[in-house]
């Protein structure tokens, strides 16, 4: 048995392979800025993450496909993978001292079978200088990320709390993504890796 992970993201594949479940990674060649954003966040990266189901599917129609796609909301706003590094700095300026929601939706798709949930985390950073943020970039591949930060590693000095899961800030809320696998027959329990 074997999955595809429609993603090229390096933190999606790393928590995959916290299982012994074989998959393969594949990225999902899909246009995210072609769906207009209708006020839900939630319904918006469900939606993002069905499409790219919906495309793989075309070169895999018989094979169990995973998907995720993360937004960052704040002040009614989503905030995507900045386009520079002067707008990554205006996220974290904007984000300094306040709290925003990650979330993140997630399907599993098998032939016609499609089953889908989001998951979110609200995080509370820090107050952030704007040296701080500059020396924050400097380690970060920012452009690579929605809202433009990373919280693994060090990249956790942004944070003051975090309410929710910490893998669906990285891209792939686990407890999510194993309620939906399954839907079609697959038990992530049976595939969990010695600790």
């Amino acid at each position: 048995m074997k999955i595809i992970l429609g993603s090229q993201s390096p933190r999606r594949k790393e928590i995959m392979e916290f299982f012994s479940l074989p998959f393969e990674q594949v990225p999902a060649h899909f246009d995210e800025d072609s769906i207009p954003f209708s006020g839900d966040p939630a319904l918006h990266a469900i939606t993002l993450s069905q499409k790219k189901a919906e495309v793989i599917a075309h070169k895999f129609p018989n094979e169990i496909i995973l998907t995720a796609d993360t937004v960052v909301f704040f002040n009614g706003k989503l905030y995507n993978k900045p386009l520079d590094a002067q707008e990554a700095f205006s996220f974290l300026k904007a984000f300094s001292g306040k709290s925003q929601q990650v979330i993140t939706g997630v399907t599993v798709r098998r032939g016609s079978e499609v089953f889908s949930k989001h998951e979110e985390t609200t995080l509370l950073f820090n107050k952030l200088s704007d040296s701080q943020i500059r020396k924050f970039h400097s380690k970060c591949h920012a452009c690579d990320k929605a809202g433009g930060f990373a919280i693994e590693k060090g990249g956790a000095l942004v944070i003051s709390k975090i309410e929710g899961c910490y893998y669906n800030v990285l891209g792939l809320p686990i407890n999510t993504a194993a309620l939906l696998l399954l839907n079609v027959g697959i038990d992530l329990w049976d595939f969990l890796k010695e600790l």
